[in-house]
């Protein structure tokens, strides 16, 4: 079993980080620069930012945020929101970005993840999807979970890994914010289609739901999460000690 990495969530709204459930419902929660320096210091493996509604009100992302928030911290930095062209992957990794995340951009004009990924290498681009089931099928929506694209999301998954993706981010908008476990029968249907690392997002609301996750699917690679860790619910420490104790292995901080 690969060791797995645990990563906290930044969704960003006006300079704040906020979270909701099922993508609705935003709360304020914290300031993103204290908070991202809070998570590198507790152990955090890696650290996701997104500016959650950049794509939807068609802007730039905040690189002023940005900058400040990779200033503060010593782990890998996955930013995602807004991005549309290779100038933006240029902007956010002069930024402090390690990897970029395409979600909407992609959608718009898949050759994206392509052009991304001859100039940067596939380890840099992350494919961020939302999912969620319509009329018994996974499908692809954007803008934040606004817009549902009728897309099948393993098929847009296939293709944009094959395209040069080198990391998958499946949000399920099903659990999101939900607390009731990871979407597994989702993730499973998504890690048997590729071969690149997947991290499982949406639904954590224990430690337990990490344990679950990585017991019933041994190769996915991580797990996101924002609430529970946010609200003090779980520390990374207690977390990684956890699940080091049920025999899955982790990077220890």
């Amino acid at each position: 079993m690969i060791t797995k990495r645990i990563i906290p969530c930044l969704d960003v709204k006006d300079g704040r980080v906020v979270k909701g459930v099922n993508f609705e419902g935003l709360q304020d929660v914290s300031d993103p620069v204290t908070l991202a320096a809070e998570y590198s210091a507790a152990g955090a493996d890696e650290l996701v930012f997104y500016d959650i509604t950049a794509s939807a009100e068609g802007r730039k992302l905040f690189t002023d945020v940005l900058r400040r928030v990779a200033s503060s911290i010593f782990i890998p930095l996955t930013v995602g929101g807004g991005i549309s062209s290779i100038e933006d992957f240029d902007r956010v990794l002069h930024s402090g970005a390690d990897k970029v995340s395409v979600n909407s951009g992609a959608i718009r004009r898949p050759e994206l993840i392509h052009e991304a990924a001859e100039k940067y290498g596939n380890q840099c681009v992350v494919l961020s999807v939302d999912a969620k089931r319509v009329d018994g099928k996974f499908h692809v929506f954007q803008n934040g979970g606004r817009l549902d694209t009728g897309m099948d999301a393993l098929e847009w998954i296939r293709s944009g890994v094959e395209a040069g993706a080198g990391e998958v981010v499946l949000n399920s908008i099903d659990t999101d914010g939900v607390k009731k476990g990871f979407d597994l029968e989702m993730l499973k249907a998504v890690n048997a289609i590729v071969k690149v690392p997947v991290i499982a997002s949406g639904g954590a609301g224990s430690m337990e739901d990490f344990v679950e996750l990585f017991r019933e699917i041994p190769d996915i690679s991580a797990g996101l999460a924002a609430s529970i860790f946010h609200f003090g619910e779980v520390s990374i420490a207690d977390l990684k000690k956890r699940l080091a104790e049920e025999g899955i292995p982790v990077r220890q901080g």
